[in-house]
């Protein structure tokens, strides 16, 4: 996938709650989504016309419309119309398009703006459609299925997870002598490693400012230290703790001890170690395909080292909706959309070609998924994944630390004083929303 792929993935952070600034767009049917068929196992009305919104505007956008494709091709009766959107646009456009009636009936979204959106009754429950597909939280890895909760409520439909992985250089690995086939695993096989490349002149480890992907290691490296981004009920910000001040110091003395250059730009980290620059990258797993469009670079990608108190990654998931509708839901429609939702479910091994981990065990089992090697390689971080809680407008929030972990990277800012005025903005932003969405 090309660069842009971090503006697809979790910029719905910083845009779902400004977007959602307005009055309730759905109805206030907490039925909306129940339908008067059979519940998604199959359907047998009258031909009904679907609208799909989606942000796959990357590799995996061509693998999502072939599967659509596939569906409409199967199933006589439903029409899925698929439309696409850069993720900030589409996050943006959604509110006002189904206040109008002109929003989709399926709406594919990532598992931290689900909160915010089911808040805003934009999206319905869908508990009925788990309910009909027996689907439990036993068909999933269980933090995938935690995350479409809202209220006790169910609000998505898990499709994937996708995971920042460990990827290394090969040829530089062997220019320091090491192991070419042995990334590290944890702090003192990483740091040793680093050290060894800085002997041979190289600059192990880059570490970018940015969210993508920089503040997503920082991110991960809180968790693995024994820290959280937030307390149990996001009440209250914890990423101004004494563990996650080590994991972002950690991340700062990168520069500070060399193993990095100093404000390294963005997607520099990534390119740097696609030229023989840079040895280590975290970095997404849709980063899988991009390299391997590239054969001359020597690259594995391994799980992300264990260098605090326990594992632990960035990750996000995608799930699949259904969308309200102001003037009320077609019973037809919503039983059509079941149908689809539990169908590419069901096809997520083809989906993880594309680059994601499927959410579905049965999928995970499969034996043709082995043979996707490297996303295989990185399901294996799927019950390590550190999602965000499932708190409307979380992703503004989620921000203020990526803001403060740019200051502290770039030496702006002491790494503590940037986290504790950050952590303090999050307090105040966290108290806001609970007023903006009635929490």
């Amino acid at each position: 996938m090309n660069l842009s792929r971090r503006h697809l993935l979790g910029m719905g952070a910083g845009i779902g709650a400004a977007a959602l600034g307005l009055s309730a767009c759905g109805n206030d049917d907490d039925n909306a989504g129940a339908g008067s068929n059979t519940g998604g196992k199959e359907y047998t009305g009258p031909k009904v016309s679907l609208n799909l919104w989606n942000g796959f505007t990357g590799g995996d956008g061509d693998i999502f419309k072939k599967l659509v494709d596939q569906f409409n091709t199967e199933h006589a009766n439903i029409a899925i119309t698929v439309a696409t959107y850069r993720w900030e646009d589409y996050y943006a456009k959604l509110p006002g398009a189904v206040s109008s009636g002109n929003g989709p009936d399926i709406a594919v979204m990532h598992m931290d703006q689900l909160a915010t959106f089911a808040a805003r009754k934009v999206i319905a429950p869908v508990d009925d459609v788990a309910k009909a597909l027996e689907l439990t939280e036993a068909d999933f890895a269980p933090t995938v299925w935690k995350g479409g909760l809202y209220q006790d409520k169910r609000y998505g439909i898990p499709l994937d997870m996708h995971p920042v992985g460990f990827y290394y250089n090969k040829a530089l690995l062997q220019q320091a002598g090491l192991d070419p086939n042995k990334p590290p695993t944890n702090r003192s096989e990483l740091e040793q490693a680093l050290s060894a490349l800085k002997g041979k002149g190289i600059q192990g480890f880059w570490m970018s400012p940015f969210q993508f992907t920089g503040g997503m290691t920082g991110y991960s490296l809180v968790y693995q230290f024994g820290g959280s981004l937030y307390n149990d009920d996001a009440t209250r910000a914890t990423f101004n703790s004494p563990e996650a001040v080590e994991a972002v110091s950690w991340c700062a003395k990168l520069v500070a001890d060399g193993h990095s250059p100093a404000n390294v730009g963005q997607d520099a980290d990534y390119l740097a170690l696609k030229s023989n620059k840079n040895a280590f990258n975290v970095n997404g797993i849709w980063q899988v395909n991009d390299l391997k469009k590239s054969p001359e670079i020597q690259w594995g990608v391994a799980q992300m080292p264990q260098l605090g108190s326990k594992k632990s990654v960035w990750a996000n998931s995608h799930n699949f909706t259904i969308v309200q509708q102001p003037r009320g839901a077609d019973g037809n429609k919503v039983d059509g959309a079941k149908v689809f939702i539990n169908w590419l479910s069901q096809h997520s091994l083809d989906w993880a070609a594309g680059g994601q981990v499927p959410a579905r065990k049965q999928v995970l089992e499969d034996p043709k998924f082995k043979d996707l090697t490297e996303v295989n390689t990185l399901a294996a971080e799927l019950p390590d994944a550190a999602f965000p809680p499932a708190a409307p407008g979380i992703g503004d929030v989620t921000n203020l630390f990526y803001t403060a972990f740019n200051e502290a990277v770039l030496g702006k800012k002491p790494v503590k004083q940037a986290l504790d005025e950050g952590a303090a903005k999050a307090d105040k932003l966290l108290e806001d929303n609970r007023k903006k969405y009635g929490t």
